[in-house]
């Protein structure tokens, strides 16, 4: 079976999830957002599907996939991380990316 998912992303996903009880979890809180490459891509958990996709942060793709977390619910916990890794990293345009996200729509609803 094909997966869409790097080695390297399963890796981390699952040491992340050891003792976790299956999510992906920073001091027992689910994270939706892993960041990379200075936020150029991010790892985005989606707990509708059970997939971990490694995105483009200013991509369609990223832009789709955090609109199916929204409207599942998940909309203002992945704006607060978003606003979460713009304090901690500020060089790295997270706020950038969540006024993409704002522009697009996908917060609403």
């Amino acid at each position: 079976m094909a997966s869409n998912t790097s080695k390297t992303a399963r890796a981390s996903v699952r040491a992340g999830q050891a003792g976790q009880g299956g999510a992906l979890s920073v001091l027992g809180e689910f994270k939706y957002l892993i960041p990379l490459a200075d936020g150029r891509f991010a790892y985005v958990r989606n707990l509708t599907n059970g997939k971990t996709n490694h995105l483009r942060t200013d991509s369609d793709a990223f832009v789709e996939e955090i609109r199916g977390l929204a409207g599942a619910g998940h909309g203002a916990k992945i704006r607060s991380e978003l606003q979460g890794l713009q304090a901690q990293y500020p060089q790295h345009g997270w706020e950038a990316t969540e006024k993409r996200l704002v522009d697009a729509g996908v917060f609403e609803g």
